[in-house]
């Protein structure tokens, strides 16, 4: 019988120590009769025998060669005699090929009145060869700690690894068990899994914690053990062999990299500045640090500059100016700082300054010292802080994004007692880089955002007046800061005869974009209002205009090479005339909704003009309809964010629109507002703009209308009786210059112009003359020269009247001058 060949010695090549980690390595335990009791994975793996078909059987079994090696070369002997023994043997696999393996088999030890062996195999390699004394201290010495316990889970045997661990002597262990001597290591975990192995004999593996222990308290260490029953020769379990690995850097990097990640989901959740900083605070704490401050500069706070300094914009001030944005702490209250969020601070790390926001790289001071002369002199207050509250380790960190200094993020540990370390510092530079680039975003959002509600609120109307004509109230609302700007708008405009315009649009988009093409839009309408066009012609050139927009956007576009966008700029539009004199209202829209009608008594309607497209499609017609209001009606416009808020569903919304501006007794502003806010209690994706007016009637009693015969001689009567009806208002200061402009108008009427002929005053907010005629030709405003004997009539009313124009009629058209009333004390 061959005998298993021992090693001669040490001094051969020690070979890579990577192959002594015996997480890897083939294990048993053998009893002094040579059979397993015990079988690990890895033993599996070499020899292809899964636990149940060789714990219990003879280890005899596995040899290649005849014998038992425990009772060969006197391997027994010397492992009863408390040294151990390593050699190589041949082992055979399940397939029943041949494996050697370099062999260790531990001092012998009991479980109970059984003797054991531990017994540990790994693979040879032909490449090298090992010393004897290398393998005498691999169990003992081995980076993994083992154990063996009994069945009553008290330590029978343990290596030297497994004894630094804990850092509880051997000699205080043996015979005792692991909640005795470790009680904040996860001990009554540990032993419940023990336990369950020895009831159910199947092993439990890489079961992993976190805990404390003597060797080193200040710290917290991760393990990963393995359990695998003992079994006896009758196959009934007599212990628990145990091997543990400190994992620690390992579970630490997972940590970190886990923190890191879920970072991406709690920073930056916002477009505001001063959140993201809290968030940044917030999310560190307790995780990383015990206290943490961001300080942002205040040009990034005031969303005034730009931002704050550009990394490449030359020296910076000593002393950098800025703003506690956010602040946590694992105490309540934040009793640490000394500054308040809001408050100005200037806090750098001494002996740094400014440049270290500028292009400094982040500071690790593993241990503070709180008498430290820099400290004391250059920050007194956070010195005597660190002292009170045992701040005892720090980071700091600029916040830089996009070539932008933004401020600094300062980590602080004081109940944690481990100091950071470097890897630390890559962890905070990565959290601080994402809540940077949020912090940015955020800034950049918040200066266009409010650029763009500033526009639009210059461009939308200050104050609005329906003169005498109608009493008018509004509401508008920007749109959620998540959804951007819009580009809403509304307006109110006077027009000739007391009749007022009304007008209410909606621009596709938002942004600076869609409220520049707003700002267009309301100036083009106020334009083509004043030049008296119904509704549906205003409409017709409003949709020029948006296709014009459209190709000037397309071409831009195109020179910045951006031919695959699309340069369309569309926009909705409703435009209403109401005349009060006839209580009727002209209306045409371009893909709007209809308006909302109710009258006196609460009925609600919403009349519908024909749905003319959309501005900017061009090519299609738009055509106008005609209502007639009641005295008291009430008439609103609005845009489509208001009634798709809620659901989305346009006719419901509609309908409750309708519901609340049916309630009675309450003043057109607050029924205005309170319609809003209940129709869209939350904030809204889109802008909300909603126009109410109440109709009132110019009565008789302030409407004259004489018929004009086509005859010259019949000037001066007119004339006469127009200067009767002006003093019998009132207005005798206005009635030279009304003699004069009701002169020149039913002159010119009669002898330019084609009957029917009529002059109306009407007596509102001013004082209007007005001549209508059977003729579509249009008044021209001459300059008359000195020989001239005609020519000057226009041009006098032009200097008489406040305003003056005409419009066209169905009949022909109407020539009207207005003057300002006289101011009453």
């Amino acid at each position: 019988m061959d005998a298993p060949r021992e090693k001669p010695d040490a001094s051969a090549s020690a070979g890579p120590r990577a192959l002594f980690d015996a997480s890897t390595d083939a294990a048993a335990v053998v009893s002094g009769h040579g059979v397993v009791l015990g079988w690990t994975r890895a033993a599996e793996e070499l020899l292809g025998l899964p636990a149940p078909q060789i714990v219990g059987s003879s280890a005899a079994r596995l040899l290649a060669i005849p014998g038992d090696p425990l009772r060969v070369a006197g391997v027994a002997d010397r492992c009863r005699a408390g040294m151990g023994w390593s050699g190589r043997i041949p082992l055979r696999r399940s397939d029943d090929s041949r494996v050697d393996v370099d062999l260790r088999v531990s001092a012998s030890f009991r479980i109970g009145a059984d003797e054991c062996f531990l017994v540990s195999a790994r693979e040879q390699h032909q490449e090298w060869a090992v010393g004897e004394s290398v393998l005498d201290g691999f169990l003992t010495r081995a980076p993994v700690g083992m154990a063996v316990m009994d069945t009553q889970l008290r330590y029978i045997w343990l290596n030297d690894t497994l004894e630094r661990f804990g850092g509880v002597p051997r000699a205080q262990r043996l015979g005792r068990r692991l909640s005795e001597l470790l009680p904040g290591l996860q001990a009554d975990t540990i032993e419940g899994l023990m336990r369950k192995v020895l009831e159910t004999g199947v092993p439990v593996t890489d079961y992993e914690y976190v805990g404390w222990s003597w060797a080193d308290p200040r710290r917290q260490h991760a393990y990963s053990t393995s359990f695998f029953p003992l079994t006896g020769p009758d196959n009934t379990i007599t212990g628990v062999c145990y091997m543990v690995s400190d994992v620690t850097e390992r579970w630490n990097a997972r940590q970190l990299l886990s923190l890191v990640n879920e970072s991406g989901t709690r920073i930056g959740t916002t477009l505001d500045v001063l959140w993201t900083a809290q968030e940044l605070a917030d999310f560190a704490v307790p995780r990383f640090a015990d206290f943490v401050v961001v300080d942002l500069l205040e040009p990034v706070l005031s969303n005034e500059g730009h931002g704050a300094w550009l990394t490449d914009a030359g020296p910076a001030p000593a002393k950098p100016v800025m703003r506690r944005a956010g602040m946590s702490s694992v105490r309540e209250g934040c009793p640490e700082a000394v500054a308040r969020v809001g408050e100005r601070v200037d806090f750098v790390p001494p002996p740094h300054d400014a440049h270290l926001l500028i292009d400094g790289d982040p500071i690790l001071i593993p241990v503070l010292d709180p008498s430290d002369e820099l400290w004391v002199t250059e920050q007194p207050a956070r010195a005597a802080s660190m002292r009170e509250f045992g701040l005892h380790s720090l980071i700091s960190v600029p916040m830089r994004a996009r070539n932008t200094a933004l401020g600094l993020a300062t980590f602080v540990r004081s109940l944690n007692p481990v100091s950071f370390q470097p890897d630390d510092v890559l962890v905070a530079q990565e959290l601080v880089a994402r809540a940077a680039l949020c912090v940015d975003n955020a800034r950049r959002y918040t200066r266009e955002h409010t650029a763009a509600v500033t526009l639009q609120r210059s461009l939308l109307p200050q104050a609005l007046s329906g003169g005498t004509a109608l009493e008018v109230a509004s509401s508008y609302l920007p749109a959620d800061p998540t959804g951007g700007v819009g580009g809403d708008w509304f307006d109110v405009i006077p027009l000739s005869g007391a009749r007022v315009g009304l007008v209410v649009g909606d621009v596709v988009g938002h942004g600076i974009t869609a409220a520049a093409t707003m700002g267009r839009l309301r100036t083009a309408v106020q334009t083509l209002a004043d030049m008296e066009m119904p509704p549906d012609e205003l409409l017709a050139h409003l949709d020029d205009l948006v296709l014009r927009l459209s190709e000037e956007r397309s071409e831009d576009d195109a020179e910045e090479g951006h031919r695959g966008t699309a340069g369309f700029l569309g926009a909705t539009c409703l435009y209403a005339v109401y005349d009060p004199v006839t209580r009727r209202c002209t209306m045409a829209r371009a893909g709007h909704p209809p308006p909302v009608v109710v009258t006196p008594d609460g009925q609600v309607s919403f009349p519908e003009p024909p749905p003319g497209p959309p501005l900017g499609l061009g090519g299609m017609g738009f055509e106008a309809t005609e209502i007639e209001l009641a005295e008291g009606s009430l008439f609103g416009l609005y845009t489509d964010g208001l009634v798709e808020a809620a659901d989305r569903d346009m006719e419901r919304g509609m309908t409750r629109l309708g519901e609340l501006l049916s309630r009675q007794g309450l003043d057109l502003a607050t029924l205005c507002t309170s319609a809003v806010r209940e129709v869209v209690p939350a904030p809204q994706p889109d802008d909300i703009a909603l126009l109410l007016t109440r109709t009132h009637t110019l009565d008789t009693e302030h409407v004259v209308s004489f018929e004009v015969p086509v005859d010259p001689a019949a000037v001066a009567d007119v004339r006469a009786r127009a200067t009767r009806q002006v003093a019998a208002w009132g207005l005798d200061e206005l009635a030279m210059t009304t003699e004069l402009i009701v002169s020149e108008l039913v002159t010119n009427a009669i002898r330019y112009a084609e009957p029917p002929i009529r002059l109306r005053l009407l007596r509102d907010s001013r004082l209007t003359c007005e001549v209508a005629d059977g003729s579509s030709t249009a008044p021209r405003l001459r300059h008359a020269r000195s020989m001239d004997e005609g020519g000057r009539g226009l041009f006098l009313v032009a200097q008489l009247a406040h305003r003056w124009g005409a419009r066209y009629t169905a009949d022909g058209k109407i020539i009207w001058a207005e003057q300002e009333l006289p101011r009453t004390p």
